[in-house]
């Protein structure tokens, strides 16, 4: 019988191309391991030649580095023959044979141990062999690990080929000749006569491109100011020189040396560049001249309400502006000296404000607006001189012409905020003026019944007061004087924004302030503003009257006790205002205001069903008491701490020189804080008498009984949803509470400023969850009354319909109203079409309403 049993020669010579190639990657890894280092050496040498850098290099250092790298390269060379061992076909076969299961090319190299007489046995290893043949034709070749990061933990071959993508991408290999050159006479340079080239760079900012000197034949040669000339002479030294007039340097070239081969200069004038040489060149340099930028006013001067101003300018440059300034000075000529200004100012600097640069578009040409707030300058509402400077890359500026100006400031119109910011103003023209303004301030304070709204602003004015007089007795201080003039800004913001918590209160503020603004002139702009504020307030008091409407105003009607009005008739009186003050019909814009006033202070508020309150209603009333509760808490520490500042001075005692002036103000400033203290739970006058830390503990003691009544009310707040209003609502009561809980631990360790800045963060909180409260109750009346209109003062049925009209009791829809009286009646109608789309574009009105405004468009 034959015998078929594979041999491990017949077996292996299926496997020869994986054995092959499985080998080969053996020896490229191999290579790799032995050789990376001259590798990566010779790369950074062929980098450095194809950029040139070797031409930045002396005859001598250049041997010195070529020699240095000739005996690297030798030592590396030898370790790697060193390290280098050539595989075997041994080696390769047991590779291949560890990538398969088995090791099945081994097996085919083994005999049977025993049973070699036994025809079972034999059968049995020969089936084992065709498996293993079987499994070794499955073999594939071996991929080699040509990682050597273990030997390179600083990847300097990874450096190496990078500079050498670099110089083949930006350099030349024929740039490689260069080292001919240095290497002296017998080179290839030599041995092709003397050559150069030059490169004229432009600066980066006029985005122009590098001219190569070799590619311009003309005489001419026109170029920036400030371009960069490079030349490389080849050659026997000597054999090409430079000339040149343009650097402004005033020399030839050097002679000898390798300097004279690599030259670079700038172009800062005209003249002449010349190659001289065999194969030279020469050209007329004519320079492009870099224009300074320019700079100027864009339109008129536009003041905002809150004294913000916008100044438009335009500027402009051939290659781009990169900077600007506004300069502005005081005009002292234009001054009117008189009042607080007759004595000499002190010395101030230019006020200096960045320009605007356009952060999109060309800068070569451009509009801009200075936009800034320099109501609290103390320059602010006095003549000054505006100079607008830009500034382009060369360093060249350019400046506008002088405009004089008064620099714009908040406009106060409360008339005692007015007062107090005009002193400030004073104060800091010169500090000898500080006695007068103390003396004013007193005088301007004498009757605070009669001026303050706020006791907190009146007793914030005293103290301000004194630290001035104390100030002046010790040599006002620039300090001092800055100190006490934002003490007086915040003052006078105080008294003229006012800290209101009542939304007819701020009406009421609202409308005082847009009546002494028509009074006294303001501008269109400012008009403008209380005008919004005016609005809002009024949102915000019909809110107020939509929270606190009752449910079912039937009973009120009965009774005649309801005057209703409508959403849209208070919209259409505020347009009329706006329109009146326009058109510059200021008396008449009085009058409407007047009536307005009357018409608001006539409307009625109802509280629940049957003259009950309702559970928002009480929660609001709750709120706001014990907002009352902590003002007056707070007032009492801020005075306990003037006490710590001033022991022994009570109500009209001074010991700065007070006259009987400066006392009764300060009577009935004390008069004042006991009115607004009482109902407190305490009658006697806080720091009246008593040790301070007594003080603390009994104001800790009320602050902590405040704390708790307004966790009882947090318990007993209506449902409010999941309305985003109602959550604001519950955080911001959070914070109050743990604002008080603050306020008390600081009046216990006896720390009373600390203690009026956590009291005045809950004060803060709890205005803030009062009105988000008000606007949830609000939303959630308006859900149970859809299609009644939210702005009427009392309950009741909505009786007009989009446009104004009856809708009647039996189905009659019209009015006996003549909607067209008038001359224009083509402008009403246009008035109409405009509500009627400006409503159809409110998406929270009833779904009805809004089909019903849609069908009024189609048809007209």
């Amino acid at each position: 019988m034959t015998d078929t049993t594979p041999t491990p020669e017949a077996a292996l010579k299926a496997l020869r191309w994986p054995l092959r190639l499985t080998r080969a990657g053996m020896v490229a890894e191999r290579l790799s391991r032995a050789f990376w280092p001259l590798a990566s050496l010779g790369l950074a040498v062929v980098a450095v030649l194809f950029l040139g850098l070797n031409d930045t290099l002396s005859r001598a250092a250049f041997w010195a580095l070529a020699s240095g790298l000739g005996i690297l390269a030798l030592v590396f060379l030898a370790l790697g023959v060193r390290a280098f061992r050539w595989p075997s076909r041994a080696a390769a076969l047991d590779r291949l044979d560890r990538t398969l299961p088995g090791r099945p090319i081994a097996a085919l190299s083994d005999s049977q141990a025993i049973g070699a007489g036994d025809a079972a046995s034999q059968a049995v290893w020969r089936a084992h062999l065709a498996r293993m043949a079987a499994q070794a034709r499955q073999a594939r070749p071996v991929q080699p690990d040509l990682r050597v990061s273990d030997r390179d933990p600083f990847a300097l071959r990874h450096v190496a080929l990078t500079a050498f993508l670099v110089a083949v991408v930006f350099g030349s290999v024929w740039r490689v000749s260069s080292v001919a050159d240095i290497a002296g006479p017998g080179g290839g340079a030599l041995a092709a006569g003397p050559a150069w080239e030059g490169w004229v760079e432009p600066p980066a900012y006029t985005a122009k491109p590098t001219l190569y000197l070799n590619d311009i034949s003309g005489p001419t040669l026109r170029v920036p100011e400030g371009s960069r000339v490079t030349l490389r002479l080849y050659g026997q030294v000597g054999a090409l020189s430079l000339r040149e007039t343009v650097s402004g340097q005033g020399g030839a070239a050097p002679a000898d040396g390798a300097a004279a081969m690599a030259q670079g200069f700038d172009v800062v004038r005209p003249g002449e560049l010349a190659i001289d040489g065999a194969g030279g060149r020469s050209w007329q340099v004519v320079l492009t001249p870099d224009a300074a930028p320019k700079v100027a006013l864009d339109g008129p001067l536009k003041v905002e309400a809150d004294g913000t101003m916008s100044q438009p300018f335009a500027a402009r440059d051939d290659y781009g502006v990169v900077g600007g300034r506004a300069t502005i000075t005081l005009d002292l000529d234009a001054v009117d000296r008189r009042h607080g200004r007759t004595a000499a100012p002190e010395p101030r600097d230019p006020l200096v404000l960045d320009l605007p640069m356009t952060i999109t578009g060309d800068r070569r040409a451009f509009t801009e607006s200075l936009v800034e707030n320099l109501s609290q300058h103390p320059w602010a509402g006095l003549p000054v001189q505006m100079v607008l400077q830009a500034e382009d890359a060369m360093g060249q500026t350019g400046r506008s012409p002088p405009e004089k100006m008064v620099l714009p400031g908040r406009r106060f119109f409360d008339p005692l905020a007015r007062a107090i910011a005009e002193q400030r103003r004073d104060l800091l023209w010169t500090r000898d003026n500080g006695a007068r303004v103390a003396r004013l301030l007193r005088a301007v304070s004498f009757q605070p019944d009669d001026l303050f709204r706020d006791e907190g602003a009146y007793l914030q004015l005293r103290v301000a007061i004194r630290r001035l007089e104390a100030g002046i007795a010790d040599g006002l201080t620039v300090e001092t004087q800055e100190e006490i003039a934002q003490a007086l800004w915040d003052i006078a913001l105080l008294i003229e924004e006012g800290d209101l918590s009542n939304a007819a209160e701020r009406l009421r503020r609202a409308q005082e302030r847009l009546s002494e603004a028509m009074r006294n002139g303001a501008t269109q702009e400012e008009i403008a503003e209380l005008m919004q504020e005016l609005r809002e307030a009024m949102q915000d008091y019909m809110r107020q009257l939509a929270q606190q409407q009752n449910q079912d105003g039937q009973q009120q009607a009965q009774n005649g006790e309801m005057q209703e009005i409508t959403g849209d008739q208070l919209q259409q009186m505020m347009d009329r205002l706006q329109q009146l003050m326009e058109e510059g019909r200021m008396a008449e814009a009085q009058q409407l205001l007047q009536m307005l006033q009357q018409m608001m202070e006539n409307m009625q508020v109802t509280q629940g069903q049957g003259g009950e309150p309702s559970p928002g209603q009480q929660a609001m009333e709750g709120l706001a008491e014990t907002l009352r509760d902590q003002q007056g808490l707070s007032d009492e520490a801020f005075r306990g701490l003037q006490d710590q500042f001033n022991p022994g001075q009570q109500g009209e005692q001074g010991q700065q020189g007070q006259g009987q002036q400066g006392q009764q103000g300060e009577g009935q400033g004390q008069q004042f804080g006991q009115q607004q203290g009482q109902g407190q739970g305490e009658g006697q006058q806080p720091g009246a008498g008593g040790r301070p830390g007594d003080l603390g503990r009994d104001l800790a003691d009320r602050q902590r009984a405040l704390r708790r009544e307004l966790e009882r009310q947090q318990e007993g707040l209506p449902g409010l949803g999941a309305a985003p209003e109602g959550q604001a609502a519950r955080e911001a009561l959070d914070r109050a509470g743990r604002a008080m809980d603050e306020a008390e631990q600081s009046l216990r360790e006896n720390d009373l400023a600390g203690a009026l800045d956590d009291q005045a963060e809950a004060m803060e909180a709890l205005r803030e969850g009062l009105r988000n409260l008000g606007e949830a109750l609000a939303q959630n009346q308006q859900q149970r009354q859809q299609g009644q209109s939210m702005g009427r003062a009392e309950g009741g049925g909505e009786r007009r319909d989009p446009l104004g009209r009856e809708r009647g009791n039996v189905g009659r829809l019209g009015t006996d109203d003549q909607l067209l009286q008038g001359e224009d009646v083509y402008r009403r109608a246009r008035d109409l079409l405009d509500e009627i789309r400006r409503r159809s574009g409110e998406q929270d009105r009833p779904d009805l309403e809004l089909d019903y405004l849609r069908r009024l468009l189609d048809r007209f």
